[in-house]
């Protein structure tokens, strides 16, 4: 069964798969076939995700969504809670933590390759309001027949519809739906620093950028997140700096050839005795490369992110990609867009309290107000 609020995805879907149940409205068909499934694939944008999903886990059903997991901090920490409290196998959908780059990228860190890490720079060439280049809303238009803004809307505050503007994908760029550049790849392009290194929850994070209005994300950004260290790591903290918007890592960092060139989107890890370079989506690569030629890298086998969900649920077991390891990376993604309000300031983490505990209009942005008939209760644990 399905469930969109645009009509016109039924009548393509229906081509493939005719004679599938479909609603509008999810919870008109959670309510109507709620026992006659066991699992939810959520991918609608992000503003929309924990709402959905933590009905379908309150109602014992698997879900599979999509990254950035939630739309706010709070948001993944209510996500995990409730996959533990409802006992559900999840996945987060950043598909390339199964496939065989990252995971071999996560073999050769594990495997001390260039020694422990001292800092990780990683990077998108993506823009935050990449896919609109606008500021402010648009002059109002009128939906599709068969459409149901207010359904799309949801959880956000009511705006006007506009054709080609929010729906169906440059919602990204959109504050009150998206997650900007940050939010799209950084669960992606993290992924395989926050699994080999076994890193967490930050303990301070701090945004510069070239500046930020109430509707859209940043254009280009930096981030410093610093990391409590692990027995991956070579100190008692571990600097993570992420760049978007055509910002990236000095190249000499990754002491690799002149005439090489960084990627568009990747990242450096640095260890005490090598560099892997990591594109976003390749192969990693051993630097210098005098030191490493007769280094040989063993591809890792990958797998169909979708069927290791599917699997894990026939199978009554976990995913190494569940709500327990998601959610802390989905906190970490928006603790950056967070941080993106206050530029240049160091806001610290305490994350057991759910609380940034040196400032208050930051420590507010935490989770948002929700439009009356669609809010998110917390999780009673």
């Amino acid at each position: 069964m399905e469930g969109d609020v645009d009509q016109a995805r039924f009548d393509k879907a229906d081509k493939d798969f005719p004679g599938i149940p479909h609603f509008q409205d999810f919870r008109e068909m959670f309510a109507k076939l709620g026992d006659k499934f066991d699992a939810v694939s959520v991918s609608t944008p992000d503003h929309m995700h924990a709402f959905i999903a933590l009905d379908a886990m309150r109602r014992g059903k698997h879900v599979y969504c999509q990254k950035p997991l939630a739309h706010t901090v709070w948001e993944a920490r209510q996500m995990r809670l409730q996959a533990e409290k409802s006992k559900v196998i999840t996945q987060m959908g950043n598909q390339i933590h199964s496939n065989k780059e990252y995971r071999t990228a996560v073999k050769l860190l594990r495997d001390g390759t260039i020694g422990t890490i001292k800092s990780v720079h990683s990077w998108v060439g993506v823009r935050g309001n990449n896919y609109t280049n606008l500021q402010t809303p648009p002059p109002p238009g009128t939906a599709p027949a068969g459409f149901k803004w207010d359904l799309w809307v949801g959880t956000a505050p009511m705006r006007d519809f506009a054709l080609d503007v929010y729906h169906p994908f440059k919602w990204r760029d959109w504050q009150d739906f998206g997650s900007g550049a940050l939010g799209d790849f950084g669960c992606h392009i993290l992924d395989p620093v926050f699994t080999a290194l076994d890193i967490r929850e930050p303990v301070s994070v701090r945004a510069q950028h070239d500046g930020i209005n109430d509707q859209v994300w940043p254009e280009s950004q930096t981030v410093q997140y610093v990391f409590p260290g692990t027995r991956f790591t070579s100190g008692q903290t571990m600097p993570v700096t992420w760049y978007d918007g055509g910002k990236q890592p000095d190249k000499a960092l990754a002491q690799m050839p002149s005439d090489r060139k960084l990627p568009g989107s990747g990242s450096l890890l640095i260890g005490e005795t090598g560099v892997i370079l990591l594109p976003h989506v390749g192969m990693p690569q051993l630097y210098p490369v005098e030191k490493f030629k007769r280094a040989e890298i063993k591809a890792e086998p990958g797998a169909s992110h979708w069927h290791v969900w599917v699997d894990a649920v026939l199978a009554g077991r976990q995913t190494s990609g569940g709500f327990h390891y998601a959610a802390p990376l989905a906190e970490a993604v928006q603790l950056g867009n967070l941080a993106a309000h206050f530029p240049g300031k160091e806001l610290q983490w305490d994350a057991k309290a759910l609380r940034i505990s040196n400032h208050a209009d930051a420590n507010a942005r935490l989770t948002k107000v929700y439009r009356p008939g669609w809010e998110i209760a917390a999780v009673a644990v």
